[in-house]
């Protein structure tokens, strides 16, 4: 295999039953239940799937091992993790490299965390809370009960469909994988390394806040020189030095207590 974890016990797992992959649904209702800003859904996560590792995996080393892979960063739109479910339990199930199975679980999460915002938070939650509360303003007692039964009828139709089309979309695309692994890792990687560059430019907001004079002239170092060398520079630069500290075993909080120190100094010197 390409990565570097070989697994103990390379048989591939029976496929889950209908019945399994149900239970894995009701399980994904508490993705959020251990939401935190170090890994965000994680927890929620591995709890969701733990069923279905532990039925793929029967070598405790590499249940072992999966389970640490699925408690790294994750976060997606709680209604549409269930495709990612079937897909990463497919790969799992037909013991693919760790790598590609990882790679595809970054690319895939954030896609749709944008696209369950808008089809959900954004269009079909106004819909029928319109809907309710003409019902309500009319005074009709069956306002609410109708919103929660449209809502519902719709988020859990797709919470157990996106599941079955998930895993069997997993299991139809093993091959297709199989013959493109190195690929795919790769492509899932640079999708991934795309939209958290996006992200530093869009929410880091780190800019210097500054104005030097000298007679009539004036040059604000943040428009007039930072922007012109590269846009979001700054961003970029924190974000990198955050990394480094990572990677030298920083804690997650310290780094925030480092940000939360920057921007007050910052503030106080009248500079950011």
């Amino acid at each position: 295999m390409a990565s570097n974890y070989v697994y103990e016990d390379q048989t591939k797992a029976e496929e889950l039953q209908p019945k399994q992959l149900r239970h894995l649904v009701w399980r994904s209702l508490l993705l959020q239940a251990s939401f935190n800003y170090e890994r965000m859904q994680a927890a929620g996560w591995l709890y969701s799937i733990l069923p279905g590792l532990r039925h793929i995996h029967k070598n405790k080393k590499d249940l072992s091992k999966s389970m640490k892979d699925n408690m790294e960063f994750f976060n997606t739109h709680p209604f549409l993790v269930t495709f990612i479910m079937g897909v990463i339990l497919a790969m799992e199930g037909n013991k693919e490299d760790r790598e590609t199975i990882r790679g595809i679980k970054v690319a895939t999460m954030g896609p749709l965390g944008g696209i369950g915002d808008a089809l959900f938070y954004l269009t079909l939650l106004p819909i029928t809370v319109g809907i309710g509360a003409s019902l309500a303003i009319d005074g009709n007692f069956l306002g609410p009960i109708v919103f929660l039964l449209m809502f519902n009828i719709i988020h859990f139709g797709v919470r157990f469909g996106l599941m079955t089309y998930g895993y069997k979309t997993g299991v139809k695309a093993i091959e297709k994988l199989k013959a493109g692994t190195k690929l795919i890792s790769r492509a899932a990687s640079i999708v991934g390394l795309t939209v958290v560059g996006g992200l530093i430019a869009t929410y880091v907001a780190f800019q210097i806040d500054y104005v030097w004079v000298q007679g009539e002239s004036e040059l604000n170092i943040q428009t007039d020189v930072l922007d012109q060398i590269m846009p979001a520079m700054l961003p970029l630069a924190y974000t990198l030095l955050m990394f480094w500290f990572l990677k030298k075993g920083r804690s997650p909080l310290t780094l925030i207590g480092i940000t939360v120190i920057v921007g007050l100094l910052g503030s106080y010197l009248g500079i950011m």
